[in-house]
């Protein structure tokens, strides 16, 4: 996923941007969720923040989404024209979103006396690849955005966008503006990235699933990456993968409240003597088996080269051998099963319907209403029976496993979804995190 944009990323840096800062001044990249700018009263809120740290000598680059329901409302407004629209004129629609944020806000510091300038993704130098609504950022080239801060002024930049070399507006995908804010970061050396959002930063687990859920004080990049890319929506994975790779320390916290929220930073020894660090679920998740696939070498690689080329996103896949047709004589099949986000299935099933009619599968199971529950914590590198402790806990709850993945530091499970809460709790309890950690 990330590795690909991780490693073609060349960012332009002058190297003299922050020859401006004293001893006493921070450079800070801050960046506000669409629920922090949701109307006019809450941008007042977050144009006071931004003053009074542009007060005490800080100097700044906002980055902003849309204000809370605008790109729902733009995505539907589109619909209600074309069922599917252009993802080209799709992208230079979306943009419209966080470019009305960024120009509010700056007009707000305005009226309060701080110099300040909004920016679209293309004009803060975000250059990226072709893809529309998926864009991967290319290149960063900061000069116009250290050009104005060299003059004293706080930036605000419009997230989730930029521009490819040829001109065309793109979008990066939900959540894109995580990655805005932490591109500029890496290759504006920030002190420090600050992302606001509506919780005051990462928890054990959902509060509203787990009310026992408690705020993790700092968590690992990979930690962070694991729960981003399994259900917990307070980070973008893109983002935190770049974090990582940049080695830019970032904060996830309120922008309705003062207090400290979660740093998200390299990890430490101390770190892995927590074995869990949270739960999470993914919910809105479905199932797809092919049965009797014939099992012999390159089938798989062909299958699931060409549901990638169509742009299907899929995640757990789980391989299992099956009797010969014909008995002993007969050639040996194999059934594939693997997970996806529910709103892709017709894609899915699109492509994979003229796969079994030309006789590469003998039929084709699709199953809804499925979550994916995952535990993570690096402390499971050095410690053992974490698999077996869940398993425990979720059959106690009669919580039925339909599939299982691990890595290094996490374990997934596939439930059915009305079970899906009752099995965070169970997880959550076993493994006490509702404890001080």
């Amino acid at each position: 996923m990330g590795n690909e944009e991780l490693g073609k990323v060349n960012f332009w840096i002058w190297y003299g941007g922050i020859g401006w800062q004293s001893k006493n001044m921070a450079f800070l990249v801050q960046k506000y969720g669409g629920t922090s700018v949701a109307n006019l009263e809450r941008i007042q809120k977050v144009a006071e923040r931004v003053a009074e740290s542009r007060r005490k000598g800080n100097r700044l680059v906002v980055v902003v989404s849309a204000m809370s329901g605008v790109t729902d409302g733009l995505l539907k407004m589109a619909r209600g024209l074309h069922a599917e629209p252009s993802e080209r004129e799709m992208d230079l629609l979306m943009a419209t979103g966080e470019q009305t944020t960024t120009a509010l806000l700056a007009i707000a510091l305005q009226a309060r006396g701080i110099a300040a300038v909004a920016m679209t993704g293309a004009q803060a130098g975000i250059v990226t690849d072709g893809t529309h609504m998926k864009a991967r950022i290319a290149n960063v080239s900061p000069k116009a955005v250290q050009a104005h801060l060299r003059l004293g002024r706080v930036v605000i930049v419009a997230g989730f966008q930029g521009q490819t070399m040829e001109g065309q507006v793109t979008t990066l995908g939900r959540g894109g503006s995580d990655l805005t804010a932490i591109a500029l970061a890496a290759v504006l050396k920030a002190k420090r990235c600050e992302i606001y959002t509506d919780v005051d930063g990462v928890y054990t687990a959902d509060p509203r699933t787990e009310p026992g859920a408690r705020k993790i004080a700092e968590i690992s990049y990979d930690e962070m990456l694991e729960l981003a890319s399994t259900g917990a929506k307070v980070m973008q994975a893109r983002s935190v993968e770049f974090a990582k790779k940049f080695g830019v320390v970032f904060e996830v916290r309120s922008s309705f409240n003062r207090a400290r929220g979660t740093m998200v930073k390299e990890e430490a020894k101390s770190m892995e003597r927590v074995v869990v660090r949270g739960v999470s679920l993914e919910k809105s998740q479905a199932k797809v088996t092919l049965v009797g696939v014939a099992d012999r070498p390159g089938v798989a690689a062909k299958l699931f080269t060409g549901i990638a080329k169509a742009g299907i996103n899929v995640d757990m896949i789980v391989q299992n051998i099956s009797l010969p047709m014909g008995g002993r004589q007969g050639k040996a099949q194999t059934d594939i099963t693997f997970t996806l986000p529910r709103e892709e299935l017709a894609k899915v099933r699109k492509f994979l319907e003229p796969f079994v009619r030309s006789g590469g599968a003998r039929q084709i199971l699709f199953k809804e209403g499925v979550a994916k529950l995952s535990v993570v914590g690096i402390g499971m590198r050095s410690h053992t029976g974490v698999a077996a402790q869940l398993f425990r806990a979720l059959a106690a709850a009669r919580v039925n496993i339909q599939m299982i993945s691990t890595s290094e530091i996490k374990i997934t499970v596939v439930v059915d979804e009305e079970a899906g809460s009752k099995a965070v709790r169970a997880a959550h309890r076993e493994f006490r995190l509702g404890k001080r950690v």
